[in-house]
């Protein structure tokens, strides 16, 4: 579903370079994953950063590239579509004062993907970065800072992708700073996942193969890390962010339809993460189709997402999730925000402007925390200036 959100601000005056009408620096994101792809326009504030302007719209770029491990002619075409809005919105809020824009999964995966980079830079003009799994691990983290529960010296951030899945274990210092301890990649997401089993309603032995499959690759990173005795101790927040994790959340409250606000930083007790899926599977195919919260485009990516979930529940001891609507995007944007570094990236001429913040939900639980100004630097650590 695409979603592009404006409002066109009144009285508008010229500004200096690379600021809106009010006199802020433009940021702005894509992340281009293997199921969707995602713009975020921002300006900074004392805490973190205002949203603008965003657009998000389901390509399915890797849809069919576990067949031959190259992008399908049918997929390039709407995930170029897709980019043409992208680069359309950004030339709007021009210039920009940094941007970033990064793909994941599938580009990392796909062998004409040098090709795919060159329609897109001749199409939209955009240059797309191809990322390794652990900036994206990396990115996910940053992302999700403002959740982090500052009581909790340690926290797991899970993403499920489209392409594949990362599993980050980051840890708080006494000085308030944040680092990646070690990360685990599965190479497997929700698009890939149910291309691999791609029967109507998923099979039990389906379910249970992805679990499965999933506890032995997490085995080694339990080894080296010990996080099931530091969860069991409530040394450890876990927090997951991805489309299946989202509509965890929102099932999980009986939203008539999905709510940001609502969602964005809950926590979800092992309990009800049970109840819920549970409620998922019995909706079916055709009930999940029709969810208000799930729709065609996420039904059956939304099963496999659920298996990777039960997975990780199972595996470790976890008793409590807490959801994140944002990921590689807001970390993007807190990194560039945030940086010692100060050159623009990208010149645009100024047109129209526009505004529509993502607006807090009112009935954060307590873990929820003020939105933390911090960097994370390539080497992995997050430096707050609180």
């Amino acid at each position: 579903m695409q979603k592009w959100y404006r409002k066109n601000y009144k009285n508008k005056t010229k500004g200096p370079a690379n600021t809106n009408p009010q006199g802020q620096k433009i940021f702005a994101a894509i992340d281009l994953g293997t199921n969707s792809c995602r713009l975020v326009i921002a300006t900074p504030t004392p805490a973190a950063f205002r949203v603008v302007e965003t657009f998000s719209k389901i390509t399915r770029l890797g849809e069919g590239i576990i067949q031959d491990n190259e992008l399908s002619r049918v997929a390039i075409k709407r995930t170029v579509a897709a980019l043409k809005v992208c680069a359309g919105v950004i030339n709007e809020y021009a210039p920009i004062y940094r941007s970033r824009f990064v793909a994941t999964a599938a580009c990392r995966r796909a062998k004409n993907c040098p090709e795919f980079l060159e329609l897109v830079k001749r199409e939209t003009g955009l240059n797309l970065e191809i990322i390794s799994s652990k900036e994206e691990s990396r990115l996910a983290v940053v992302g999700c800072i403002p959740l982090l529960n500052r009581s909790i010296k340690r926290t797991l951030v899970f993403d499920i992708g489209g392409g594949s899945s990362e599993i980050s274990l980051a840890r708080i210092t006494n000085t308030g700073k944040t680092f990646i301890e070690g990360f685990v990649s599965l190479p497997y997401g929700v698009v890939t996942i149910s291309e691999a089993f791609p029967e109507q309603e998923m099979t039990q032995l389906a379910y249970d193969t992805i679990i499965e499959r999933t506890h032995k690759i997490l085995q080694e990173f339990e080894d080296k890390y010990h996080i099931s005795e530091a969860i069991r101790n409530q040394e450890i927040q876990v927090i997951g962010t991805s489309g299946t994790v989202t509509v965890l959340g929102a099932v999980h409250l009986n939203l008539s339809r999905y709510n940001r606000s609502a969602v964005d930083g809950i926590s979800i007790s092992r309990q009800d993460i049970d109840r819920t899926i549970s409620k998922i599977k019995r909706l079916g195919d055709e009930g999940r189709k029709k969810h208000p919260c799930i729709g065609a485009q996420k039904a059956d990516l939304t099963m496999a997402g659920c298996a990777i979930i039960e997975a990780l529940c199972s595996f470790w001891p976890i008793e409590e999730i807490t959801v994140a609507d944002r990921g590689i995007r807001e970390g993007i944007l807190l990194d560039m925000m945030h940086s010692q570094e100060s050159h623009p990236s990208h010149s645009y001429h100024k047109k129209k402007h526009s505004r529509h913040p993502f607006n807090r939900g009112k009935n954060w639980n307590n873990k929820k925390k003020n939105e933390a100004k911090s960097l994370m630097n390539q080497n992995g650590e997050v430096a707050n200036d609180r």
